[in-house]
């Protein structure tokens, strides 16, 4: 089972969290991105654009923050957070 946890904070505190599940058979790649687009559909948000820090920090850590800078359009939060919660 892989699940992905999205939280959106706002003045340091999580206003928002949605656990994302998924137990086919896929690559962990494609399951990040189907994982990250079925929450910014939960939050109605635009998908986040994955700049060449985001990627590293996921890499390192298995958690990024999406901050305004990663959106088109403008967010009344601070951030989106994913986490990789369980991994098979």
């Amino acid at each position: 089972m892989f699940r992905l946890w999205g939280k959106i904070w706002k003045d340091n505190h999580m206003t928002r969290d949605t656990v994302f599940s998924d137990d086919r058979a896929d690559t962990r790649t494609h399951k990040v991105f189907r994982g990250l687009e079925q929450i910014c559909v939960e939050f109605d948000l635009g998908h986040p654009i994955w700049l060449d820090k985001n990627i590293r920090d996921f890499q390192k850590h298995d958690r990024v923050k999406f901050t305004q800078d990663n959106f088109i359009e403008g967010i009344d939060f601070d951030s989106l957070e994913i986490q990789i919660i369980e991994e098979d």
